[in-house]
């Protein structure tokens, strides 16, 4: 997290140096995070969970999966999740013309990053900034420990509903039929 008297916004994310795809910058409640490309497992992990989601979305014509992509909630809060899902409905207006989501997609997916500082933004910072935006479901993924819990959407916040361990099968009431070990 970078320090700012003024809150950042996605204005100022536009003035930001381009490097090639080594950092990534996210602001949530106008606060600046700055963060490294991830770990070549942290992106096998997305990958997969991508394609999975893409495939069923390709044979249900639901909705389409993508591996981070900008999803700007507002000016001060603005974010690049490792995978998410959206469905046409939502889509059909929900872009801007940079290509970035302005709506909440249905599932977020982060995969945690090694770290106290990170573990504490996805499992807390951005539980509340999904929460308060509408997002249905949630998956954090730790690939170190071989675990994905999922919240899902009760009384208006994400709560989480159970964690999978290797060998357990991920379904979803959201995504009708999808199912992967």
């Amino acid at each position: 997290m970078v320090a700012n008297s003024q809150p950042w916004t996605i204005r100022d994310l536009a003035a930001m140096p381009d490097d090639g795809g080594w950092k990534r910058y996210e602001i949530i409640d106008g606060e600046l995070y700055v963060t490294r490309a991830p770990h070549i497992r942290h992106q096998g992990a997305a990958g997969k969970l991508h394609m999975r989601l893409e495939r069923w979305s390709e044979e249900t014509g639901l909705g389409a999966a993508f591996q981070a992509p900008g999803v700007v909630f507002s000016p001060t809060d603005a974010v690049i999740p490792d995978v998410v899902w959206v469905s046409y409905e939502r889509l059909a207006n929900g872009l801007d013309d940079a290509g970035h989501l302005i709506v909440a997609p249905e599932l977020m997916v982060e995969i945690l990053s090694p770290g106290d500082l990170n573990e504490q933004r996805d499992k807390e910072v951005k539980l509340k900034l999904y929460s308060r935006y509408g997002v249905q479901e949630y998956w954090i993924v730790n690939w170190q420990l071989k675990t994905l819990e999922i919240y899902r959407r009760s009384n208006a916040q994400l709560q989480i509903v159970g964690t999978l361990l290797v060998g357990d099968t991920l379904a979803s009431p959201l995504l009708p039929e999808f199912s992967t070990p």
